[in-house]
């Protein structure tokens, strides 16, 4: 399971970095809802993606493993 979201998170990655996502995570407290953001970087285990918030560029790391949990759901993704 893990590596098919790898998989396709690197197809966005390398076709069309930019993204919508849903976060929501207790600690710290961040609850956001169709935010649009863009891949940064993908690695073994971790992918980076970037919001600009106000004109700053904010990077957040998040785990493969959040999307199977529910933490974060790339809306592009739930497209396909």
């Amino acid at each position: 399971m893990i590596n098919d979201i790898k998989k396709q998170i690197k197809e966005l990655y390398e076709t069309a970095p930019d993204i919508h996502v849903n976060v929501t995570i207790s600690h710290p407290r961040v609850n956001i809802k169709c935010a649009p953001v863009v891949i940064k970087g993908i690695y073994p285990n971790i992918f980076v993606i970037e919001e600009s918030e106000c004109g700053y560029p904010r990077r957040h790391s998040h785990q493969y493993a959040d999307i199977v949990t529910g933490k974060i759901e790339i809306i592009e993704l739930g497209q396909k």
